[in-house]
């Protein structure tokens, strides 16, 4: 799979302390996005992490819900280190917790659209996949 260069223009996928009504939302995204839209990331499960979930892609299940975010053109930049910044994301760096890749999402009209999601890095993949509490059905805001 083609990986597009770290800074090209995506939406983002949104599936946890971003969506709307949780904590980042307004903090991150409020004044900056031009659209938010429902989708479905599949072949990935959401784990319960502390305070925040973490995506893990497995193939061949139902999937995650979230919202799919796109930034307005003039804000892009700022938020796309910003975003790096909250998911302590840094390209090629062991330590990271998440990783952001391109996966394409689906919208609720059925169409997919390339865009950056933060997935749990490789080890702490593994750490969850082994101990982890599951979210069922996918939906941060359904855990409650």
């Amino acid at each position: 799979m083609i990986t597009p260069p770290p800074r090209d223009p995506l939406p983002f996928f949104v599936y946890g302390t971003l969506r709307p009504g949780e904590a980042n939302h307004d903090l991150f995204l409020r004044g900056r996005v031009r659209t938010e839209e429902p989708g479905r990331l599949p072949g990935a499960v959401l784990y319960d992490g502390p305070g925040y979930p973490y995506a893990v892609e497995e193939p061949g299940t139902g999937g995650i819900s979230g919202e799919l975010v796109t930034a307005l053109p003039q804000t892009y930049d700022p938020l796309l280190t910003e975003l790096d910044r909250l998911e302590e994301y840094v390209p090629g760096d062991p330590r990271n917790l998440y990783e952001r890749v391109a996966r394409d999402v689906v919208r609720t009209d059925g169409t997919a659209l390339r865009a950056w999601v933060y997935l749990a890095a490789p080890g702490v993949a593994a750490r969850l996949r082994a101990r982890g509490r599951l979210i069922r059905g996918g939906d941060w805001l359904a855990r409650r």
